[in-house]
């Protein structure tokens, strides 16, 4: 049985760094042009050289995202945008549109190319048809179950690949294909620059009565009725790696390495004890648990399990759950001393109970933080107040660098 691959979201070239060092097979990342995650910090040319070196030299992929659709003036300057990738080791390209497809083929015309989960593929018979323009790997449509997603491997060709999202957030609309952004906000969803109204808060206002508001549902501040509940299938590696699936997606090109480096190791655990043993493997519950310390919405298994009910939405809040503070991570670790050097990225202080975890075989374990020392003028300091600080702590375990710290958040 070949190993379902890890393919893990990189915003930028630190994401993609600790995807690659929390075990990622495969990361995803957008150019400064043609992706979908405009918000995102997205990787220069120069990025893209440093990230595909780094991934490499450990044995993994990189995978671009060329995927919005294009309009003419799109359609203009993509020979130019790819002409300047020709240098680039990059694995594979995402694409989602016919012509964007057609340029590829006149500019790079050996480049791997993965079709979107933009593109709405839900059948085999379309899956033929991008087979024959040489798509090599399908990102299923979201709205697909298990049941259709076995069915649908059973009828493709054999050296085509099913790539399916597994954990994230999840969009209102049909695998992504959104104009609600560009009617609330101006804001195009299909060419990378979604405002995402479907979190907004929403009410009910009859025509002849302007101002009065009335609630949806029956709470007073009104209801989120397109708000859906982040994707989690942690909980079915099995059903997913029997139902065909090649390469399990973690979406997120913008959340942070915290999000990115928790996520990708629990689903690293999981893969890899499915693998190691599948008739005797079992899920752990601390996996679900861990993914419950970044920040998220409640879980639901999508279309996976079959069309989704009332329950899979989010009616209270398009708020996020968070019950634990990223607050640093780990550069530099002296063995003899048993000192870290740490980048604060959240508020702490002496006396806070913190866990730390870290890539691989890393330990993971929990501690009172003792002392903090200023790591530039070496003065012993009570609290770590300011943005990406340096500062200096006893760790009570060896650590290594990329390790990430966090404590329960604090209440009001």
């Amino acid at each position: 049985m070949k190993k379902m691959e890890l393919l893990a979201p990189a915003g930028d070239l630190e994401k993609l760094k600790i995807a690659v060092d929390y075990g990622a097979d495969a990361v995803y990342f957008g150019g400064e042009d043609f992706g979908l995650r405009a918000g995102a910090g997205n990787l220069s040319a120069e990025e893209i050289r440093e990230g595909a070196a780094y991934a490499h030299e450990r044995g993994r992929k990189i995978y671009m995202t060329v995927n919005i659709f294009a309009h003419n003036e799109d359609i203009r300057r993509l020979p130019a945008f790819l002409e300047s990738l020709k240098d680039l080791d990059i694995d594979a390209f995402l694409v989602s549109d016919p012509g964007v497809i057609a340029v590829f083929r006149e500019v790079l015309p050996d480049a791997v190319l993965h079709l979107s989960t933009q593109a709405n593929t839900t059948n085999y018979m379309s899956a033929a048809f991008w087979h024959a323009a040489g798509i090599s790997r399908i990102v299923a449509a979201r709205e697909m179950s298990l049941t259709e997603l076995r069915e649908f491997r059973d009828h493709i060709p054999q050296n085509m690949e099913i790539e399916a999202f597994v954990h994230g957030a999840m969009c209102i609309s049909y695998s992504g294909r959104c104009l609600m952004s560009n009617f609330m906000a101006s804001r195009d969803a299909n060419r990378g620059a979604c405002a995402h109204p479907c979190r907004w808060n929403y009410s009910l206002m009859e025509e002849k009565r302007p101002g009065e508001y009335f609630p949806v549902e029956e709470d007073e501040r009104g209801t989120y009725v397109f708000n859906s509940k982040d994707l989690c299938m942690i909980g079915y590696i099995p059903e997913m790696a029997e139902a065909g699936i090649a390469s399990a997606k973690i979406e997120g090109r913008m959340k942070s390495i915290f999000y990115v480096a928790t996520v990708v190791r629990v689903y690293r655990e999981a893969i890899d004890a499915y693998y190691a043993d599948p008739q005797g493997y079992r899920f752990r519950p601390e996996w679900l648990e861990e993914l419950e310390k970044v920040s998220h919405r409640h879980f639901t298994t999508g279309f996976f399990l079959g069309k989704p009910d009332e329950n899979a939405q989010n009616y209270d809040t398009g708020a996020y759950i968070r019950e634990y503070d990223f607050i640093g991570i780990v550069r530099e670790y002296e063995e003899e001393s048993g000192y870290a050097l740490v980048e604060q990225r959240n508020n702490f202080r002496q006396g806070d109970e913190i866990e730390v975890f870290g890539p691989g075989n890393a330990s993971f374990f929990t501690q009172r933080v003792e002392e903090i020392f200023d790591a530039e003028s070496g003065e012993k300091i009570g609290v770590a107040p300011h943005a990406q600080q340096m500062v200096r702590m006893k760790m009570l375990h060896p650590v290594v660098p990329s390790c990430m710290l966090r404590r329960a958040a604090r209440r009001p």
